[in-house]
This record gives C-alpha cells, structure tokens and sequence, in this order.
C-alpha cells in the first residue's frame, strides 16, 4: 500500500517532460492490455462458438438418422467424419435415453467402449436446450462437448452428445495471443515513442525559456530573448519586466547607500579634523569614537549593499583570477613572514555573485590565516555538484597555533578579537559570516590538516 505514494513522491520531483513521459507510458500499458484482454476474451468466445457449431452440425446429423431410421434401438450409421471411427482420436458421439444405463448406450468406434461426460441441467424443464461445457475424455484429454435432446413421440426422449478435442481451441487461441502480443508490442512502441516526440515538441517553448532564464542568472544575456506560444509568451514578458524592476531598484540602492556614505563620511571627516586640532581627553575620545563609528559605518554600507547585489540575476564572477590575485597580494604584504601560499582551484569555477563580495570574503579569510601562519597558507576551491545547482567550497587552511574549538564560534561575532596585539578591527570575519548568509552561504571554523585553522567557506556557485 504504500508502494503508489512513495512512486508518486519520487514521480513529484521529475521535470515535466519526464512526468508526462511516464504517465503516458503507464496510460497506454492500461490501455493496450485492457484492450488485449478483451479481445482475446472474445475471440476465444467466437472460437468456442466456432467449434460448437461444428459439433452441433454432428448432432444434427445424428438426430436426423436417429429420426429417419423410425426404430430407435438400430444402430447408427457413420456420422461422415472419419475421425468417428478412429480408436480415442478425440471426436466422440454418443445417444442414448437421459436415464439410460452404460450398456445402453450408443456411440461412435472412437470412443472405445468408454463414456461421455453428461452436462448437468439448469433444471428438469430445460429438455430440449442445447448445452455446452468441457469435460474429460476417457484417456484424460479435454473435451469441448455439446448435448441436446430429441423427443421422439412414442418412442420416448433421447439425448446426443457430441464432443470434440479442446486442444484445437487452446492451440488457436495461443496463435490469436501471440499474434496480439508482437502487434500490440509494436503498437506499444510506436505510441512511446510518438508520445515522445510529441512530449519533445510541446514542451520546446519551454526547454527554450529556461535555456533563456539560465543565461540571465549566468550573466550571459541581460533578456530574455525569443519567440514562444501565446500560451507562456506572458510569462517571458512578465520575466523581463521583473528583471527590468529588479535592476532599477538595485541601481536606486546603489545610489542611496553612496549618498548616505557621503552624507555621513563627510561630517565624520570634519569632526575627526577639528579634533585632531585639540590635545585635550574630549578630543581623544571624540577621535576614539569617531573611529568606532565610521567601522560601523562602513560596515553597515558594506552590508546593506551587498544585501542589495547578493540577489542580481545575472552576475557571475570567475574564481581562479580573484584567488591569485589575493594570493600574490598577501604574499608581498606579508614578505616579512616569507609565507608560502598554495593555491587549488578548481578548473571552471564561478561565483554567483559580485567580484567585490568575493574579493572581500576570500581576502579576509586569507588575511587572517596569513596573520597566524607561520609560513605556509593553502588555499583550495572545488566545486560540489548536485542535479540543478553547484556550490562552491573554499577551504583556507594555515599552519598556525590554530584555535581551540569552543572558542570557534565566539570569534565570529562582531568586532569579537582573540588577540589584541594582533591587528585589525575584529570585523572581517564577521563580515564574512555575514556577506555569505546574504549569498545563502556559511562559514565555519575547524581545525586544519596542516596544523592550525581551517576556514570553510560555502557560497552558491555557476548553475549547471
């Protein structure tokens, strides 16, 4: 019973097409056997029908001599079929009274001295019905036999049983199956595979609107392009005009946060002058907390903008230029140290998202791990696959003192610092953490193979 649902729950989560596909193929099996099992239902009833009459014809046959030769207690003659005469052939007749004892029977050479098989009556009224019913000959063969009555006035009732080899039926009917069987496979075929095409054809609008929808979230066309039916050209027009509203309001937000950076920056900058003038305790910790306030500043700005990016159609940024490029940078920042930097990308990988979040998520974690590291920081990027989508995996790993795992958690907080002597403002992997939660990412903390921290960083990646 619970077979049908978990099918339909597997079958919920197909495309269309192979929805369609598989209904349609389940459909036209019912169908084709439904329509295979009535027609050899009634061909086998029309050769049944067929043999019958053949034997009612010997019947007949046999009651019209029984009638002719005017005393019932003669014997009859050949019924004209030789097979009457042949020891156990398999065609049999016999007559005789409805009461009549063994040794009072008449019947055909064939028969060998044995006994039909009598066919029960509906009641004691039907005397003069024709019937019909299988039996057993006397070496065990199945027989199709056939018994009527005949009334001879005064000389009383008769009954005539005829019977003929069952094979003949069953053999016939084998043929009529396995000629059904190669024509309705052949059938079968053929409606799959035009229920294919078919599915093909109908469904091409819209295999060619998703190939148009993916090449917007790739960053390959800017539109969706094409003609489709007027049944989805709707949708396209709805999809551009989405696309259309979603790059205003991304622009008018770039725009304000720039403005709102320049409103704040500008005053924050004039305060920290005029400060900078006074030797006071005052001007010291204005400085202090202007300071503290333009980080935060520039750390909700950055925020709220690539809130406002991290969902564009359309953009995608390659991986391995951004990578090498950070690595050479911190390599000459930090030549003091002499660090080694392994780098690992794997070939094809593509962000979904902005080169700048990227730069900023991966920079951070590379100098964080270049501040640690005793001389070696490894860098290594694959892509993990599934059936719609792929994401990325940054592993940064560093061979410094590392981190204890209690602690791991606590460092990814806001302005959270380990180590003051350190510098830095205790923001950037905060930062992190919270530029991939906008990407639908995360970031984790775990101990590195080479020794100190490892830095796991999950970001979506390039549709497949």
């Amino acid at each position: 019973m619970t077979l049908v649902p978990s099918l339909l729950r597997d079958l919920a989560g197909r495309s269309i097409a192979v929805r369609l596909a598989i209904s349609a193929v389940f459909w036209s099996v019912v169908v084709l056997l439904g329509a295979a099992l009535i027609l050899l239902t009634l061909y086998r009833e029309n050769t049944e029908r067929a043999f019958d009459q053949r034997l009612l014809v010997y019947a007949n046959s046999l009651a019209a001599d029984l009638v002719a030769l005017g005393d019932p207690e003669r014997d009859l003659g050949p019924v004209g079929d030789p097979r009457f005469e042949l020891p156990l052939s398999g065609w049999y007749w016999q007559v005789g009274r409805p009461d009549a004892a063994p040794r009072d029977l008449r019947s055909s050479k064939s028969l060998f001295g044995g006994q039909l098989p009598r066919i029960e009556r509906p009641d004691a009224r039907s005397f003069g019905e024709i019937r019909r019913a299988y039996g057993k000959a006397p070496d065990d063969r199945n027989l199709r036999i056939i018994e009527r009555d005949i009334d001879l006035g005064e000389d009383g009732r008769f009954v005539i049983r005829v019977a003929g080899p069952a094979d003949e039926i069953d053999s016939d009917v084998a043929r009529f199956r396995l000629a059904l069987i190669v024509t309705f496979s052949l059938l079968g075929a053929a409606l799959v595979v035009s229920t294919l095409l078919q599915i093909r054809f109908g469904l091409g609008p819209l295999a060619n609107l998703r190939a148009a929808v993916g090449a917007v979230r790739r960053g390959e066309a800017d539109r969706i392009t094409g003609d489709y039916p007027k049944d989805i050209a709707p949708l396209s027009g709805e999809l551009n005009l989405l696309l259309d509203t979603n790059r205003e309001i991304l622009e008018r937000a770039r725009t304000q946060v720039g403005n709102l950076a320049h409103a704040l920056k500008t005053p924050l900058s004039v305060i920290v002058n005029e400060a900078e003038n006074s030797p006071d305790d005052v001007a010291a910790r204005v400085r202090e907390q202007a300071a503290i306030m333009r980080d935060q500043i520039s750390y909700y700005l950055d925020r709220a903008r690539a809130a406002a990016l991290a969902g564009t159609l359309g953009t995608i940024t390659e991986v391995e230029p951004v990578v090498a490029a950070l690595a050479r940078t911190f390599a000459k920042i930090y030549r003091d140290k002499a660090l080694a930097f392994d780098v690992d990308v794997t070939r094809g990988a593509r962000f979904r998202g902005e080169r700048q979040d990227l730069e900023e998520m991966v920079g951070n974690l590379v100098d964080n791990a270049a501040k640690w590291a005793n001389g070696r920081v490894a860098v290594h990027v694959e892509v993990v696959r599934s059936r719609d989508w792929s994401r990325l995996r940054f592993l940064i790993d560093d061979d410094g003192p590392g981190l204890p795992e209690a602690a791991r958690a606590d460092v990814l907080k806001r302005g959270r610092r380990l180590d003051e002597t350190k510098p830095g403002s205790g923001l950037g992997l905060s930062i992190v953490s919270d530029l991939a939660a906008l990407y639908r990412g995360s970031l984790a903390l775990e101990a590195a193979p080479i020794g100190g921290l490892r830095a796991v960083l999950e970001l979506p990646g390039d549709a497949i």
